[in-house]
C-alpha cells in the first residue's frame, strides 16, 4: 500500500469516526477531529465560524435540535491526498430519523480540508452546504 494510498484510508476512517460521533452527538468526540484554527462555512448564520471554541460552541447550541437518534449516509465520496494536505467532497443525509421531525430531508453537501498536524490528520476547514434554487432561495429537495 503506497503511503498515498494508507493517507486516504487514514482519512477515510476519520470520517467514518466523525460521522459515528455526531450520530452519537458526543461533542467532545467530535471536536477531538478539528484543527484548533479551523474554518467552517455553515448552512445558516454566521456563515463563517473561526476556530475550535467558536465551532464547539456552535455545536452545543445545534445538537439539542437534532432527532433523539439518526444515522447518516454518504455518497459519492472523493478523497484527495498530497503530502501533508488533503481534501474529500460528498454527499450526505440524515436517515432513520421520524417522520415529523425538523430535520433536514434531503442531500447536503460536504467539502473537508485536512491537515497532517504532529502526524495527525486534523479537519482545518469545513463547507456544508444545500442545494438551492437561486431565483427563489428555497432549498431544492432531493432523494
Amino acid at each position: 500500500m503506497t503511503s498515498e494510498n494508507n493517507d486516504e484510508t487514514q482519512i477515510r476512517q476519520l470520517i467514518t469516526n466523525w460521522t459515528n460521533a455526531l450520530c452519537s452527538k458526543d461533542i467532545d468526540r467530535i471536536m477531538a477531529y478539528y484543527a484548533d484554527n479551523v474554518i467552517f462555512f455553515d448552512i445558516k448564520p454566521p456563515f463563517q465560524r473561526k476556530g475550535a471554541k467558536e465551532w464547539r460552541r456552535t455545536w452545543e447550541e445545534c445538537l439539542p435540535y437534532f432527532p433523539e437518534s439518526f444515522q447518516i449516509e454518504t455518497q459519492d465520496m472523493v478523497i484527495h491526498v498530497n503530502g501533508d494536505v488533503a481534501f474529500a467532497h460528498w454527499l450526505w443525509r440524515f436517515t432513520n430519523i421520524p417522520e415529523n421531525h425538523r430535520a433536514i430531508k434531503t442531500w447536503m453537501r460536504a467539502t473537508v480540508g485536512y491537515q497532517r498536524q504532529n502526524g495527525r490528520w486534523l479537519i482545518v476547514h469545513e463547507h456544508t452546504s444545500l442545494p438551492f434554487n437561486p431565483e427563489t432561495s428555497e432549498v431544492v429537495y432531493t432523494d
